[in-house]
């Protein structure tokens, strides 16, 4: 098998959607035994369980923003999912079309609170989990 160079690795990942990319890190995670969870997390995952740390490593850190539904205003949604993904026109297009579906997963809290402002107010129905 050719050696792929890192300039080769990273054009075959541009061309990949986020779910494709997010299938292909649990798969090499899988394949290789490792994880490719930020080392933050695991500095707090870590950390020693004392009264309220135990509270604190147990909260949620990574979100998932689902598409519920694309509502009336369905241009405008698939033009927010572009936005907020790289995904292209056709994809962004069955990605509404086939609600309920994960926009985003493992974000940030702040990033899916944003995403999920930016869908409703575009007129989708979403959830964050």
């Amino acid at each position: 098998m050719a050696k792929l160079s890192t300039e080769e690795l990273l054009s075959a990942f541009e061309e990949l959607t986020l779910i494709e990319l997010s299938e292909f890190v649990k798969a090499f995670e899988e394949k290789f035994d490792v994880t490719a969870a930020a080392p933050a997390a695991v500095a707090v995952a870590g950390a020693p369980a004392a009264g309220g740390a135990a509270e604190a490593a147990e909260e949620k850190t990574e979100f998932d923003v689902i598409l519920e539904a694309a509502g009336d205003k369905k241009i405008q949604v698939i033009k927010a999912v572009r936005e907020l993904t790289s995904l292209g026109l056709g994809d962004a297009k069955a990605l509404v079309d086939g609600a309920p579906k994960p926009v985003l997963e493992a974000a940030a809290k702040d990033a899916a609170d944003a995403a999920k402002a930016k869908l409703e107010e575009a007129g989708a129905t979403v959830t964050v989990k």
